[in-house]
């Protein structure tokens, strides 16, 4: 990690500038095979699954079966489904709180107004499994599927080189109730999903993270009216210590971020110079034991500690980073979150590391990066749902309110409006 001393407001956007990849390469790959998708359906999936996964699959093997699904049940060890099942239990418990029942508000007397909330009928779960097979994601967009009343949840994941899924992720897709689970990674998922084809159906919203083409493919079919979770970025991780903060748990909290992939971003804001030079010995110390040595090398390199003179400062410059990952490891953490206003999910303390979140504390792990935490939230119950408004009037909430509407109504020249109040009055008068 290269080291910058104190650098002044003005210095920060460059300072904390994320990797940039050049979309525009990018972008028309993956328009090629959104379009091929749109118009050939499950004849360019399966093209694109052997070109770009090395498999070659009919359409009907597409579908995971029950034996698959029962096999992989059987093939997992007792410690790995205890471990997925108490982890579920946690995640369900917290978003079970984000249900709210109805609030009747009568804005006037016989003016009656309430809001809905109802599950997006069907939606689609992207769930990537070429270098990490990510089941834990299942679990952080399946339960609150479930909990949202969403009527029919379909996954898509790349299968391995023998056309299978890993069996953490039937697993962990069965525990959560998904009723279709397909063999499809990258573009072609999403334009799966996006579009639909003669095998797998058309969804509303597409949910879940994945590689460069992955976010891009999600981002272009945002144009045509498919919604997604949330834009979205490499992993990052900012942890804001201070001279209490341990140098190895910090190194591990920077290098559980740093092994996702080269363009992962770790940033360490700190007051201690000393902290910031044990840190960086014991990230040698720690990298060599990791299985994942050369990505988390590749994203260190992309990856700042930045010496700051106060807190004040170090809060502000955080906020201004907006990070999906924020661990506050400082004496007085409790202090400090409570003005941070920009961040996916924050970390108190010493003993919070950002991967209890990645896995098993509650919270969702689906978050804002590349600086989107500025106005976007991680994933919710919220997030399946749609929110729709009632209201009911009475003849006398009618009466009480029609002339603030007519009124209103003509100042904008939109004589029917004003028409459809003053009609019912009229018949009300007899």
């Amino acid at each position: 990690m290269k080291i910058v001393k104190n650098p002044t407001p003005e210095q920060w956007p460059a300072v904390l500038q994320r990797p940039e990849l050049d979309d525009r390469a990018l972008e028309a790959k993956v328009q090629a095979v959104l379009a091929a998708v749109k118009q050939e359906g499950d004849a360019a999936v399966l093209r694109f699954t052997h070109e770009f996964d090395g498999v070659i699959l009919s359409k009907e093997a597409q579908l995971v079966s029950v034996k698959e699904i029962e096999a992989a049940i059987a093939a997992l060890s007792p410690e790995l489904k205890g471990a997925i099942e108490q982890a579920a239990k946690n995640i369900r418990l917290f978003h079970q709180t984000q249900v709210a029942d109805p609030v009747v508000v009568e804005t006037m007397p016989g003016v009656k107004c309430w809001r809905k909330s109802v599950g997006i009928e069907r939606v689609g779960l992207y769930i990537p499994g070429g270098s990490a097979p990510l089941f834990s994601t299942i679990l952080m967009l399946g339960i609150p599927a479930q909990i949202a009343g969403c009527k029919d949840v379909i996954l898509c994941s790349p299968p391995n080189k023998m056309g299978g899924l890993h069996p953490a992720i039937l697993f962990a897709a069965q525990l959560v109730g998904v009723q279709k689970i397909y063999k499809i990674g990258g573009v072609q998922a999403i334009a799966a999903m996006a579009y639909g084809t003669q095998s797998i159906p058309k969804v509303s919203k597409i949910f879940g993270p994945g590689n460069q083409f992955v976010t891009c493919a999600k981002r272009l079919v945002q144009l045509e009216g498919i919604a997604i979770d949330m834009p979205a970025g490499p992993s990052e991780v900012c942890v804001l210590a201070d001279d209490s903060a341990h140098p190895a748990f910090v190194a591990a909290d920077l290098l559980s971020q740093a092994e996702h992939g080269a363009d992962s971003q770790v940033l360490l804001v700190t007051t201690s110079l000393d902290l910031a030079n044990a840190v960086e010995k014991e990230l040698v110390l720690q990298l060599d034991k990791l299985s994942r040595k050369d990505l988390a090398i590749k994203s260190l390199n992309n990856s700042t500690c930045i010496l700051i003179e106060s807190m004040e400062q170090g809060l502000a410059l955080v906020n201004a980073y907006a990070a999906e990952h924020l661990i506050i490891a400082t004496a007085k953490p409790e202090v400090l979150a409570e003005q941070v206003i920009n961040a996916g999910s924050i970390f108190l303390g010493h003993y919070s590391p950002e991967s209890v979140g990645d896995y098993a504390s509650g919270t969702n792990h689906t978050l804002p990066t590349n600086g989107f935490a500025r106005a976007y939230s991680g994933v919710s119950v919220d997030s399946f749902v749609k929110k729709i408004t009632f209201q009911q009037l009475s003849p006398t909430g009618l009466k009480a309110i029609a002339s603030i509407v007519t009124i209103m109504a003509m100042a904008e020249g939109l004589d029917a409006h004003a028409n459809a109040v003053n009609v019912r009055l009229d018949y009300l008068k007899g």
